[in-house]
């Protein structure tokens, strides 16, 4: 654990509500800032562990993994999993790709990218299994190769099904059904949502991008490195039109036993029509949220939001990056992020934080209530990849402020559950190189609410945070990983130093007590990671995940520490940057860099 005395500077509870949104009481001028304090007595820094264990230090893009996310199972607090967007399955850089390109990988060549990890010990040890599937990881031609049927690290049954997985990973655990009943005596069942895209020639799937669901009943050491333990994946998004793309879904199962819906699962989304993602000419995209009430088996999706419903005419992208989860009683909450077209609102690009809410298990939703304005940290847009950058050109991207949220609704049982609601984002308010980690949180339902309040380390710059809550809501956890470096602009040379951090705070009527640095990971250079496809650019995104027991908290993030920086990926980095575009020849990684150039890993830090 290092410089767990850091404290904060920043102030709490500034005013970041809307006027006319739900009551609000605010901390400014009622509680001070609780500051960053060592590990108090009693309690011990979190073990750090390696997550994607079957990723090779080197061979790019093999190993690149990002978008970490985790589950536990609140019946068996002892089993976790782990979701990552993992490149083990693609073929070493090609070279003709490359200097051609500028890519390492090719998204549209039917390879899986949703990689599965597991530990049976809270946290401390993982592994991650060898499934069949389709696979390009054994090609050493210079040139793209189609792949062939074998060895994989990702979800598997999915080439069966005319499919292969996108990424964007998210689990949870429930009850298992039994005869059309759940209960935890049934055992448990795994819920793994991915994007999903065709096969060539195939036409499982509607829409150009779409949202499938695997599951896997009663885990154990194993039955999770047999194939046949997964069932065929299911398609959420059946009935999608041919010209709909979904994106960016979370999944959440009811899993209090004292809620009502106990067992029903969720999963969120927005659609973007016409094959639109956001851009500086979109139309917003519509919330959908789906349900089962079996299990996963079967489907129902609704629009929950209408495309125009996020905001004033045409300058929001629409309600996107969201976030569900259930109370003891069976509420479903929806947290989504509205954010600004820039184009027509300018840089920062600013937004809001909007609440829907289901009382009947998810057949009705409420209108959408804003909770929150906020500015995202998008202060320059690298027009290199046309997306928003934090640490200079070619950098790393942000891919907004998306909240992440969690309800201590005393799962498994519903037992001591005070419904206490936590939500975390990155706010970027107080001005380039002041980005914070904030939370947020209501202790009666959503009505009113206490936040923002700042809990990142005085010197970070934080780009993508999760918070969990113990299901008692005695205890909460945020994760999040950052920059601890100003805005560089377009100076390559220097090194863009990044790491993870977790953090715990006692909570009770008041809110979180004072935060703890559990484990401040060792720095890295973000110059030595890409996209796992782009080389043109940084990746360390697009999201980090957190989790918690009666007993312990588990936070994930995207990791760069064993990722070393290639000069010439950032000589040409350079030159593409004066020139305005992405010139040709690139590099090519395997000839002209370090072994583990781009070797980013899924990291885990446990209490547990």
């Amino acid at each position: 654990m290092a410089d767990v005395g850091r404290g904060l500077t920043r102030n709490a509870g500034k005013q970041f509500l809307r006027s006319g949104s739900i009551l609000v009481v605010t901390l400014a001028g009622v509680l001070a800032v609780a500051p960053i304090s060592a590990v108090t007595a009693g309690r011990v820094a979190a073990t750090a562990a390696l997550v994607s264990v079957g990723s090779p230090s080197g061979d790019t893009p093999q190993n690149v993994q990002n978008e970490a996310t985790v589950a536990v199972d609140a019946h068996d607090p002892n089993f976790l999993i782990a979701g990552a967007h993992d490149f083990l399955d693609q073929q070493p850089c090609p070279h003709q790709l490359a200097v051609q390109t500028a890519h390492c990988a090719d998204l549209n060549q039917m390879s899986g990218v949703s990689g599965v990890y597991f530990s049976f010990d809270r946290g401390r040890n993982w592994i991650q299994p060898a499934y069949t599937g389709w696979s390009r990881r054994g090609c050493t031609s210079d040139q793209l190769c189609p792949g062939t049927f074998g060895p994989i690290g990702t979800l598997p049954w999915y080439y069966e099904a005319g499919l292969y997985t996108y990424g964007f990973p998210s689990l949870a655990v429930g009850p298992r059904p039994v005869d059309g009943k759940f209960s935890w005596a049934n055992g448990s069942r795994v819920y793994y949502a991915t994007l999903v895209r065709n096969l060539a020639g195939s036409d499982a799937l509607g829409g150009l991008k779409g949202v499938a669901v695997s599951r896997l009943d009663d885990p154990t050491p194993s039955n999770v490195v047999e194939k046949s333990s997964w069932m065929p994946p299911v398609v959420v998004t059946a009935k999608q039109s041919s010209t709909d793309l979904a994106d960016q879904e979370q999944l959440w199962v009811d899993n209090a036993a004292s809620s009502p819906y106990f067992g029903r699962a969720y999963v969120c989304f927005p659609e973007f029509r016409s094959n639109g993602l956001p851009s500086k000419q979109t139309t917003p995209a519509a919330l959908m949220i789906g349900t089962s009430v079996d299990g996963g088996s079967n489907w129902s999706v609704s629009q929950a939001a209408a495309a125009n419903a996020s905001g004033p005419g045409p300058n929001l992208w629409g309600l996107t990056f969201c976030s569900v989860r259930t109370d003891s009683r069976g509420v479903v909450y929806a947290f989504v992020e509205a954010g600004n077209n820039p184009a027509f609102s300018g840089l920062p690009t600013r937004g809001a934080e909007v609440l829907l809410r289901s009382f009947d298990g998810g057949e009705t939703w409420t209108k959408p209530q804003t909770l929150f304005d906020l500015t995202e940290p998008c202060f320059f847009i690298d027009q290199l990849i046309n997306q928003c950058v934090m640490d200079g050109y070619t950098g790393a991207r942000e891919h907004g402020a998306w909240a992440k949220v969690d309800i201590a609704n005393g799962a498994p049982t519903g037992a001591g559950a005070t419904n206490a609601i936590m939500v975390s984002w990155v706010d970027a308010s107080e001005g380039l190189n002041q980005e914070q980690a904030v939370v947020a949180y209501s202790l009666d339902g959503a009505q009113s609410w206490r936040g923002p309040i700042p809990v990142s380390l005085l010197g970070d710059r934080p780009m993508y945070t999760a918070p969990a809550l113990s299901p008692t809501g005695d205890r909460a956890y945020v994760v999040y990983e950052a920059e601890t470096s100003n805005w560089a602009g377009t100076d390559t040379s220097s090194p863009r130093p990044y790491h993870g951090v977790f953090l715990s705070a006692p909570f009770g009527p008041d809110g979180p007590g004072a935060w703890t640095t559990l484990y401040d990971g060792p720095s890295s250079d973000l110059r030595g990671t890409y996209s796992g496809h782009r080389l043109i650019d940084e990746r360390v995104g697009d999201f980090v995940g957190a989790a918690a027991t009666r007993s312990y908290g588990v936070g994930v993030w995207d990791d760069a520490r064993n990722a070393a920086v290639c000069q010439p990926i950032q000589n040409w980095r350079s030159a593409s940057i004066t020139a305005g575009s992405s010139i040709t020849p690139a590099p090519w990684p395997p000839g002209d860099c370090p072994s583990s150039f781009g070797n980013t890993d899924v990291w885990a830090a446990t209490t547990g």
